[in-house]
């Protein structure tokens, strides 16, 4: 039952025994600033500097039926009450050009998780959370790690690391879910000891929530924003194969693969419209039409793919690359971001410009959706997509329509949108596109994301481990279905896979949504999965993967439900303390993985969740709440399944694949 008890000026709002907002006039529950903000843009990292120049708190109450308004110092904020079955929503009007600041109580104890894709931990207390879509790769970083040797290498903390994907939900170990609709850049202030929430302008509004499990509160949030989260059937048929190199090449990959018995559902050729070579390695050509030089007569060739139930996918990013044909005819019609002097407004990928197609311009989705997407990508044959960036609008630019510095973290979801609205639009049942990008209601349009761009390494910071946290994080902010790169995709001098490392990235994507690999920025320097030492592992885990179906097509059903597919250890115990490993994982309910992020690992300790536990491989029965020393020899890593599970028949089998 929601409680609202004013008295002498202290505001205290609950749910049941939760407490949910305090106010006093010596703890305000709002304060306003007045901010000057500057943006410095590198290649997608967006750097601010912060002037604040004045700052009101909101001190004095009013209340007037289900209207409270907080004033102060000459500026007020309305408040509009909504109960709900399990909360309250907030509904706010504050004045333009003010930015505001909300403080919520909180336990000294009380862990913070979710912020969307956040990946070095996934426990966000004693942190500072940026609300601002960016990209993830810090050149900083890389540099050093091409220069210093490994054991010099201080892996980056969580301040350092930025993301595709933030989104301002959270949830906490208490049973709160704490979600405010805004697409202002803000910060979330877990340092202290009340969680603080500072946004550019006065978001729409606040909806606090509660809830027995976390299970509750997720699927709390997806009645609020509709997850509509799904995979074809086709993908649940074996890997994705990431090829690159050309029509021949692709089919001879393909088919040899096949030929020594890869369950291969279909090949990504992200290269389809071209390549190009940079100092950086190899990147694609920002043209969105079949290269024909590299590519003849590749509609034949998709259905010979097809003829062996070989699926293609392609590439396509809101970028043209300078001076190719389509940015030419983007430019003469205007379709492009400007500066305000009218001149293109290019974006510098690693050593190349490109124009950003303008999403806020009618004409310019039209033409995408129809001649990009539609006529150059579907009518060829093309089962999917990834549809790459979303993170890199500046706010300096000037749009067709609408205020860049607002549609900047909005703008990953209309690039989304625009995608799935192709094809459905053109009635393409069984196609589907992965996003990198993200903001609250991607999950309404993006069929699945993906984690952006992991080194090619083992660090915790950019490596494969920061899988995990990222997923996890995700979960908890209503993106129920994630994967990644199999191997990773940047790579740089001494940063670059071996085969033991593509094996372990392997078996982890076989307990995952969607099994896809990537060949890497320099795909020569890294182990692929037809490498020697690699292949017969590639066959093995393919299988075990399309034999999983069954049990992952009960993931999908739930995912629409807002349920993630990737859950931390502690999910079932809400209690953060319960947790004893933060990169192992449930999948659903039924399964605990328990992934190698160490190289030259053996043996690994487990700590088994509570209940009865089976172990894959062998069908030993354990006890959990329990720790044991597990074997992880390569293509087993440790995982278990429930004792009872009424998926045991399709474990049992899955588990004899690999012997």
């Amino acid at each position: 039952m929601l409680r609202s008890t004013i008295h002498n000026g202290v505001w205290r709002l609950s749910l049941d025994d939760r407490l949910l907002l305090t106010h006093s006039p010596g703890r305000p529950f709002a304060v306003t600033l007045r901010r000057d903000k500057t943006y410095e843009a590198t290649r997608g990292t967006v750097r601010e500097q912060v002037a604040e120049l004045d700052r009101c708190p909101l001190t004095q109450l009013t209340e007037d039926e289900a209207r409270i308004t907080l004033s102060g110092g000459g500026h007020s904020l309305e408040l509009e009450l909504r109960e709900r079955p399990d909360g309250v929503e907030l509904r706010f009007h504050g004045e333009p050009g003010r930015a505001y600041e909300f403080s919520l109580p909180a336990d000294a104890e009380e862990a913070v998780f979710g912020g969307g894709e956040q990946y070095r931990q996934v426990n966000l207390r004693g942190e500072l959370v940026p609300n601002l879509v960016s990209e993830h790769i810090q050149a900083s970083t890389v540099i050093q790690k091409a220069l210093l040797p490994r054991r010099l290498y201080r892996e980056k903390p969580h301040g350092q690391i930025g993301s595709y994907a933030p989104m301002p939900v959270f949830v906490t170990d208490r049973g709160r879910m704490i979600r405010f609709d805004t697409d202002s850049d803000g910060i979330s202030d877990f340092t202290g000891q009340c969680l603080r929430f500072t946004f550019d302008a006065c978001p729409a509004s606040l909806t606090l929530t509660a809830g027995e499990s976390y299970e509750a509160l997720t699927r709390s949030l997806a009645r609020d924003i509709p997850n509509r989260q799904y995979l074809p059937d086709w993908c649940l048929e074996g890997m994705i194969l990431g090829v690159q190199g050309g029509t021949e090449t692709v089919l001879r990959k393909a088919f040899a693969m096949l030929d020594a018995g890869a369950r291969v559902s279909a090949v990504w050729c992200q290269d389809w419209c071209g390549e190009n070579r940079t100092v950086m390695g190899k990147q694609v050509w920002w043209n969105w039409e079949a290269d024909e030089q590299l590519y003849p007569g590749l509609k034949e060739a998709i259905a010979r793919l097809n003829a062996r139930g070989v699926r293609f996918l392609g590439y396509i990013n809101p970028y043209l690359v300078k001076d190719s044909r389509l940015y030419s005819e983007c430019l003469e019609k205007g379709w492009l971001i400007t500066h305000r002097d009218g001149t293109v407004y290019h974006i510098k990928s690693t050593t190349f410009d490109a124009g950003m197609l303008d999403l806020t311009n009618p004409e310019t989705v039209r033409f995408v959706k129809d001649e990009l997407i539609k006529k150059n990508m579907l009518e060829l044959g093309m089962s999917g997509w990834m549809a790459d960036f979303g993170e890199y609008l500046p706010v300096d630019c000037v749009l067709h329509r609408g205020d860049p510095a607002l549609l900047h973290n909005r703008w990953p979801v209309l690039w989304a949108k625009l995608n799935r609205e192709a094809i459905e639009e053109y009635g393409a049942k069984d196609a589907f596109f992965f996003s990198r990008s993200g903001y609250p209601g991607v999950q309404s349009w993006a069929p699945i994301l993906w984690n952006g761009d992991q080194h090619t390494d083992w660090t915790k910071d950019y490596g494969m481990p920061c899988v995990m946290p990222a997923s996890f994080n995700l979960g908890f902010s209503g993106v129920s279905l994630v994967h990644a790169d199999v191997g990773g995709f940047f790579s740089f001098p001494k940063i670059k896979r071996g085969p033991e490392l593509f094996i372990r990235w392997m078996e982890m994507a076989c307990f995952s949504p969607l099994m896809r690999s990537h060949e890497s920025l320099r795909p020569w320097a890294n182990a692929q999965f037809d490498h020697p030492q690699v292949l017969p592992y590639t066959v093995k885990l393919t299988k075990l993967h399309a034999a999983l179906r069954p049990y992952l097509e009960r993931l999908l059903t739930e995912a629409r439900e807002g349920l993630p597919a990737i859950r931390p250890d502690f999910w079932e115990a809400v209690d953060y303390g319960a947790s004893r490993d933060p990169y192992s994982y449930f999948l659903g309910s039924e399964l605990y993985v328990c992934p190698v992020i160490e190289a030259g690992l053996r043996y690994r300790p487990v700590f088994l969740p509570e209940g009865r536990w089976v172990h894959f491989w062998t069908g030993r029965e354990l006890e959990g709440g329990k720790e044991y020393r597990v074997g992880c020899s390569l293509g087993k890593i440790p995982v278990f399944y429930r004792k009872g599970s009424p998926f045991t028949d399709v474990f049992k089998a899955a588990g004899q694949i690999v012997r």
